[in-house]
């Protein structure tokens, strides 16, 4: 009996294979591909564009954006939202357009988070060569500059025949949908191939559901890790973006309310419990509160829970002061579960954590341990109280900013950020809601992602309030993805803050004897230095020109006003502020290792060496 076939281009089939394809778990099922962001060129317009079109939007839904970059952004940001159990694709032209994904691949795979790839490439049969936009290699012919992004991607092929295409789709399927490998997925399409028919087998494109595991601990591993617990005095769970991901939160709770174990947040997994919960010490590291740091340097036992332990949670190996500190690890990968030395629980966040709870069973720990993390929390809500405070007629700080939408948000708006001073303050003082509130993207901290992300979690979550927060220095990265939200008719809320610079960058330049060199936006003064007067931009203007409603606020109340009317409107709202440069959020409470200078003339920088080598001093090696 002859099997049913189907003759499409490679494109064509490409669109259809994907609009078949779901996720599931826990009996839930998501469209796995659910919409395809592209900007067309040579490489891609008559192949993947002439397929999208013929698809139709109830097949394929086609989304228009400016940048390569902020497109991959925008998906991330949807496929984050959705617990990534939904994704998008991203399509681009073969050159620049393909190179402009780069970045943004990188970001979704240290964050772990999936999205599809598709640029195109040069002519596989090469009747001409070189090619307009062809990077030539002398000695390797097949290397085209989609090899840039090999590395940043956890799955990569070059479809260079059609039927090359049915194994490698389905392998990126499954790439995508593994929690424990997804990440940025490449398909590399040859522009001759993508316009190139096939004879398709029509079992290809069938319906398939791609089901998300969750692994449940080895039995080994779980006596010896609640051995670890019960032997602890002064445990400390450590929650990342995992717990997230596996919508592990109520079973985290329900461990802590049992056990009583408090519990410190990555940037990732900030939000894992109410800001509010007795138990929730807020962030830890170098952008930690105080108490939750003072915790951890006593800390007799780690429980990292969905958490890859960055330099920023361990302040560079300098946090876990206890002399006989231990750790053990619950995460879906055993590369990131062995991480210092642990005992490793290799499990899906959620199952990991409930069978911890059903092993725990009364236990619980020692009441002066828990009167002091409650009590340090308690000291620690009047630092965020004072850093938020304002009066009504004053020039609003940063942290006071935040103090303002902190009073504006509901529970279920999200707030975004990824780079620049604002994450250190967020981590601080943001009293976080809600599972999906927190939106920090710090695995890879792209200036430029707050935007794009925004309407990605607009896509996902239609009706929720989207907050993105930017600086003048982000917000000049990559503002065109304004033009996608108003033409999508996204009202995305856009907070930006001209502080004149790079104001991050800046202070850490100061602490490390780098003197602010190269990070103010400033004319060149007469001694060749960029110390003159501020450069007169108008960025509101610039919001606006792009389509944006703007209202612009210069008082405490004005910001309030505003904020309140952004939240309010069905339009992309951009509220912009000229921030009162004084400090007031709160000191970092731990190190972060930036290597100063070791032999200078200035003395700015020797210093912050004498400085730099007594906090390096106390790093050690957990083994």
């Amino acid at each position: 009996m002859s099997t049913p076939i189907r003759r499409l281009t490679v494109a064509q089939a490409l669109v259809r294979f994907l609009s078949a394809q779901y996720s599931e778990r826990d009996g839930v099922r998501h469209r796995l591909i659910a919409g395809t962001w592209g900007i067309f060129g040579h490489g891609n317009v008559a192949g993947i564009g002439q397929a999208l079109l013929e698809a139709g939007e109830d097949t394929m839904p086609f989304h228009q954006g400016r940048n390569e970059q902020s497109m991959v952004h925008a998906a991330v940001g949807y496929a984050r939202q959705l617990n990534r159990l939904s994704a998008q694709a991203v399509t681009t032209s073969i050159g620049p357009g393909a190179t402009n994904l780069v970045t943004g691949a990188a970001l979704a795979t240290v964050n772990r988070l999936p999205v599809l790839l598709l640029p195109g490439d040069y002519f596989a049969t090469r009747p001409a060569d070189p090619l307009l936009q062809q990077l030539e290699h002398p000695v390797e012919a097949d290397v085209s500059v989609n090899d840039t992004l090999r590395p940043v991607s956890r799955y990569f092929d070059r479809i260079t025949r059609p039927e090359m295409l049915i194994p490698s789709a389905l392998n990126a399927m499954r790439v995508l949908t593994d929690p424990a490998e997804t990440g940025a997925v490449t398909l590399a399409m040859p522009q001759d191939v993508q316009a190139e028919a096939y004879d398709w087998p029509q079992e290809f494109f069938a319906e398939r559901v791609w089901h998300v595991r969750r692994p449940a601990p080895d039995p080994v591993e779980l006596a010896e890790a609640v051995r670890e617990i019960r032997a602890a005095g002064r445990p400390l769970i450590v929650v990342g973006g995992g717990v997230h991901h596996s919508e592990a939160e109520g079973a985290l709770k329900a461990l802590v309310d049992t056990t009583g174990i408090p519990v410190a947040s990555t940037q990732a997994g900030k939000g894992s419990l109410r800001h509010d919960h007795p138990a929730d010490l807020g962030g830890i590291g170098h952008t930690g509160t105080a108490v939750c740091d003072d915790i951890a340097r006593t800390a007799d036992l780690i429980i990292g829970v969905g958490t890859r332990y960055t330099d920023f949670t361990t302040a560079s190996h300098t946090l876990f002061q206890e002399p006989g500190v231990r750790f053990v690890n619950l995460n879906i990968t055993a590369f990131d579960a062995h991480k210092l030395a642990a005992r490793t629980l290799v499990a899906d966040a959620r199952t990991g954590l409930e069978a911890l709870a059903e092993g725990l069973s009364g236990q619980r720990v020692a009441k002066a341990y828990e009167a002091e993390y409650r009590a340090g929390k308690a000291r620690w809500e009047e630092v965020v109280e004072t850093a938020y405070r304002a009066e009504d007629s004053a020039v609003p700080t940063q942290t006071q900013l935040l103090g303002a939408l902190d009073a504006v948000v509901g529970d279920d708006d999200v707030v975004i950020n990824a780079a620049g001073s604002l994450p250190g303050d967020l981590h601080k003082l943001w009293r976080a809601r809600s599972p999906r509130q927190y939106h920090l993207e710090y695995g890879y901290s792209c200036m430029g992602y707050e935007i794009p992300a925004g309407i990605g979690v607009q896509q996902a979550a239609p009706g929720t309030p989207v907050w993105s927060l930017v600086g003048d220095g982000t917000y000049l990265m990559m503002p065109t993805e304004i033009v996608t939200a108003v033409q999508e008719g996204l009202p995305v809320n856009l907070v930006l803050i001209q502080n004149h610079g790079y104001a991050s960058i800046g202070g850490l330049s100061e602490e490390t004897g780098g003197e602010r060199f190269g990070t103010a936006y400033r004319y060149r003064a007469a001694d060749g230095t960029f110390s003159g007067a501020p450069l007169p931009v108008d960025l509101a203007a610039n919001a606006a020109s792009l389509g944006m409603d703007v209202l612009r606020a210069k008082t405490v109340r004005e910001l309030r006003d505003a904020l309140a009317a952004a939240r309010a409107s069905d339009r992309p709202t951009c509220v912009y502020v000229e921030t009162d440069p004084t400090p007031t959020a709160p000191p970092a409470e731990a190190w972060w290792d930036v290597p100063v200078a070791e032999v200078a003339s200035r003395e700015a920088a020797m210093n912050a060496r004498e400085q730099y080598d007594g906090h390096a001093a106390a790093r050690r090696r957990h083994l």
